[in-house]
């Protein structure tokens, strides 16, 4: 479980592609000591298990193993040696809830339409899949790329949301460009009053 702030910016050090599965080597601020092998950390929005650490000047290395349905779904398949990702370590008992519940469970891939600048911020407009569109609601809370957003408003075309100077300097939000995929994780509770509508019509 997350809540969609991002606590570090990981960068890929390493991508080792096999039948069915990436390897990838991620490096961070993150102190060794307190990352355990099978720990979970959310990777632009996807959450994946630690299977190898090792300390480095300033940080750690990390290791994760993206499986097929995960790199068919999400970013991570095509994620290149020297490429930024939005990392956050799971939920405690006992943390802050920062954001919004978030389960790490990307749920499909959106299409950035525009940016631009807004006063001092930074509204992107998104296209999401067709099957997530109805969990989207303005002023209701969305996962972009694993950072925890408020929809501004929505339209036939998709989505906004503005984005603040200090999550604009502290994720991968920045790098984006028109035509760009992000993960989309839609907001849980969303989800779960859909699935609740589409039983009761069901019954």
């Amino acid at each position: 479980m997350f809540t969609g702030i991002v606590s570090a910016l990981g960068e890929v050090k390493a991508v080792e592609r096999l039948p069915g599965l990436v390897r990838l080597t991620i490096a961070s601020s993150y102190d060794p000591a307190g990352v355990e092998i099978g720990a979970s950390i959310s990777h632009d929005g996807c959450c994946l298990t630690v299977v190898e650490t090792s300390g480095q000047q300033g940080g750690m290395r990390h290791v994760v193993e993206v499986a097929a349905e995960s790199l068919a779904l999400t970013t991570l398949g095509s994620l290149a040696e020297g490429d930024k990702v939005n990392l956050e370590r799971s939920l405690r008992v006992g943390d802050e809830l920062g954001g919004h519940m978030v389960l790490g469970h990307v749920d499909g891939l959106g299409e950035v339409l525009s940016i631009s600048q807004d006063g001092e911020g930074w509204r992107i407009q998104i296209k999401p899949p067709h099957e997530i569109s109805p969990l989207i609601a303005s002023k209701g809370s969305i996962a972009i790329a694993g950072v925890s957003l408020t929809v501004n408003e929505v339209d036939d075309r998709g989505f906004g949301v503005l984005i603040i100077p200090h999550t604009w300097s502290v994720t991968t939000l920045s790098k984006l460009k028109a035509g760009d995929k992000v993960n989309l994780e839609a907001d849980m509770m969303a989800r779960y009053a859909a699935r609740i509508i589409e039983a009761r019509r069901n019954t």
